[in-house]
Order: C-alpha cells, then sequence, then structure tokens
C-alpha cells in the first residue's frame, strides 16, 4: 500500500495543477474513497472497485445529464436538440452505437495505418532539430484521424482545424458555448456535408450513417451533429494526452524506453500500460438515478458522481504494489482509460493505433530522444490531462 502524506480532498485540476494531482488521488483511495465535494454538491469515487462497478452501472450511474460535475451540462452546452451519444443512455445509446460501430470495425481501422504512418513520418522530419512536440505531432494527428473518419475533404482541413481548436479548448473548460462561433459554422458545415454524402457517399462514419436504406432505422440530422461533434470534442485531446505523457514517461525511465528499443514488436502491447498510467480522460461523471450506498456512504438520488479514471488505474489493489509506476511489459488486464461498458470509448482502437504507430517511428528515429516536462504547459480543463506544449531534443542520431 502507498504511504500517503496528502490530505483526503478533491480539488479539480485544471492548467499548472495538472502536473501532479496523483499523490491527491492516493489520499482519497486510502482515506476517502467515496468522497463528497461539499462545494459543488458531488461525489467522487476514486478505488478501481468502485469506479469499475459504477461505470458498468448504466441504470444507477446515468450519463443522460451531462458528464461534468457540474449541474445543468445540457442546458449549458446548448446541445439537448444534437445530444452526443456519450450523453444517452441505453437502450437508446446502444441502438445509436450499433450503427456508428460500422465505422470502426477491425478492417477499417487496420486500413487507416499507413495514412497515420506516412503523417507521422512526415511531422518527425520537422523535429530533428528539436521543438514544440505537441505542436508538431501530438496535436495535428489526432485532428487529421478525426478529420478522415468524418469524411472531411482535404481541402476544408485548415477550416475544420481551426474549428476544432477553438472547440477542444472550450470543452476542456466545460462550456462549448464559450466557442459559438466554431460551434455554429462546424455544425453548419457538417450539414451540407450530410447532404453531399446523401448523393456522394464515401467510406467515411457519415456516409455509414446514411446508408441504411430502412427508414425506421435512419439517423435523424440532430443525432449525426451530435456525433460529430462528440468526435470533434472528444477524439484530439485525449490522444494529444496520451502521447505526450507517454513520452514524459519515456524520458522518465529510460530502462523501460530502451526495453522496447530492443522489443518493437512489444510496442503495441506497451500503449495500454502507457494509457493506463497517462488516463488522457482523468475522469468522467454520473448522474444517480436512486439512492446508492456505496462502502458505507449513501449517495442520494440526482446527484453527480465523479469516476476518477485515473485514479482507479493507480489502484495498488488492482495493479500490484508497483502500481504507481511504468512497467512496459506489464499489459493489464482492465483499464479505466477508456472508460467500461455500454460507454466504452468507440474509438478505443483507433487511439491505440495512433500511439503504437507514433511511438514506433519516435523510438526508430529517435531512440534518445527526451522531452523537457518541467518547461512544458499543460491545457486548462478539470477532466483531461494533456500537454498543450512540450520541449523535444532528439537527441543522438539512430
Amino acid at each position: 500500500m502507498q504511504t500517503v502524506s496528502h490530505p483526503a480532498a478533491f480539488v479539480p485540476c485544471s492548467g499548472p495543477t495538472w502536473r501532479d494531482p496523483f499523490p491527491m488521488y492516493a489520499a482519497l483511495r486510502s482515506l476517502d474513497p467515496v468522497h463528497h465535494v461539499e462545494a459543488g454538491d458531488y461525489w467522487v469515487l476514486s478505488r478501481f472497485a468502485d469506479v469499475f462497478a459504477a461505470a458498468r452501472d448504466t441504470a444507477t450511474f446515468s450519463s443522460a445529464q451531462g458528464l461534468t460535475f457540474r449541474y445543468g451540462d445540457m442546458d449549458v452546452a446548448g446541445l439537448a436538440e444534437a445530444t452526443p451519444m456519450v450523453m444517452l443512455d441505453p437502450p437508446e445509446h446502444t441502438a445509436f452505437r450499433r450503427q456508428v460501430a460500422r465505422a470502426f470495425t477491425p478492417r477499417r481501422v487496420q486500413l487507416l495505418e499507413p495514412v497515420v504512418r506516412d503523417f507521422v513520418t512526415e511531422r518527425l522530419e520537422h523535429l530533428r532539430g528539436g521543438g514544440d512536440v505537441v505542436a508538431e505531432l501530438f496535436k495535428p494527428l489526432p485532428s487529421m484521424v478525426v478529420a478522415h473518419f468524418l469524411g472531411v475533404p482535404q481541402g476544408d482541413r485548415a477550416r475544420f482545424d481551426g474549428w476544432t481548436d477553438a472547440i477542444v479548448a472550450a470543452s476542456a473548460e466545460g462550456d462549448v458555448l464559450a466557442a459559438p462561433d466554431a460551434v455554429a459554422e462546424l455544425f453548419e458545415y457538417f450539414t451540407h456535408l450530410i447532404e453531399r454524402r446523401r448523393d456522394d457517399p464515401g467510406e467515411d462514419t457519415i456516409s455509414q450513417l446514411l446508408s441504411d436504406d430502412d427508414e425506421a432505422d435512419a439517423v435523424p440530422l440532430l443525432r449525426i451533429l451530435g456525433f460529430a461533434f462528440t468526435m470533434v470534442a472528444g477524439g484530439n485531446d485525449t490522444t494529444t494526452g496520451l502521447l505526450g505523457g507517454s513520452a514524459e514517461l519515456l524520458t522518465e525511465q529510460p530502462d523501460q524506453r530502451q526495453w522496447l528499443i530492443e522489443h518493437p514488436e512489444r510496442i503495441g502491447d506497451a500503449v495500454d500500460e502507457l494509457l493506463r498510467l497517462t488516463s488522457p480522460v482523468q475522469g468522467l461523471a454520473r448522474t444517480t438515478t436512486r439512492d446508492v450506498e456505496i462502502r458505507g456512504a449513501t449517495i442520494p438520488q440526482g446527484r453527480k458522481v465523479l469516476l476518477l479514471y485515473a485514479s482507479a488505474n493507480r489502484d495498488d489493489a488492482e495493479f500490484g504494489a508497483d502500481a504507481e509506476l511504468l512497467r512496459v511489459d506489464r499489459m493489464p488486464r482492465q483499464i479505466m482509460s477508456f472508460g467500461y461498458g455500454a460507454h466504452h470509448c468507440l474509438g478505443a482502437a483507433v487511439a491505440r493505433l495512433q500511439a503504437r504507430v507514433a511511438l514506433e517511428e519516435l523510438l526508430a528515429r529517435f531512440p534518445h530522444f527526451s522531452v523537457d516536462a518541467a518547461a512544458g504547459e499543460f491545457a486548462p480543463g478539470h477532466f483531461v490531462r494533456r500537454y498543450l506544449t512540450l520541449p523535444f531534443e532528439p537527441g543522438s542520431a539512430s
């Protein structure tokens, strides 16, 4: 059991305070695993067993009232008419997810690998003299992948990236209406793109959603717009967080990096261990549909409950006494980095692909790279831990 010298209190992180939230998580796990935050009247679950059980129990822990610990999410976000899939509960969520999943089959994800590898190798060339690895690679890579899945033509990518930047920044702060122009322009763009895809379908997700000829199964326009918004808001900064955090961990533990260099075929296996420790989405909230008792504490009906994924992923009761350490050959059996159950991240395989390819190419070209975590800056927002900037040095040539 990890020694705890931190008070058991939860304080939401943002920007600079993301540098090291892990002692706070350890204190919560040890001293107050079902923690009530009086200031916002919400609860925090920090142990793996509790977070895992709550994530699977969508009947008790509902997503329909939003995923932050703030009440009135749906009104604040202005998305009630185009509800994102992540804010739906079964069975409505199940039916829509089944339709969307057709674009994320293993075959389709596999077909993406050459596109990702070409993009990564080109961007790494820009880093031969050093630079900001987030700006050059870790941020633009997921934006390119999201645009690819949504079928955004190459000529529209610059505009799309601008909307993405604004929406991701506003979403991280918990209020997408802070970027009203970007949201409006994105929705208008996809409204027209959807009409184009009705007549000229492609291999993208939107074309897949439009391909069902059965009128009873047709996906409403607003639901497709909500899905496009989810891809933009949720498919970008999370992968950036994974890649930046992974670069930091491999810099801090050169023995683990060396093992991957000597066993490049195991990089894909190591991604889940990196996901476990980086936990790009540090936590998301649910709303209780009934009074629920956990470890002797009663959480009343209608209360927000933050499922602290990043804490669960470092719980030594689940991952052993060295749970706080990177061990690239660990191959953890279950992690909470993509959630679990009905809301397990639909793009998990795509995120893993991006991480594997980026690390394969990075270690092959710059085996002695380093990043300066102390000089890096973290992005604002209470839920996604990601570097906004991260200085990179290539080290000696391979």
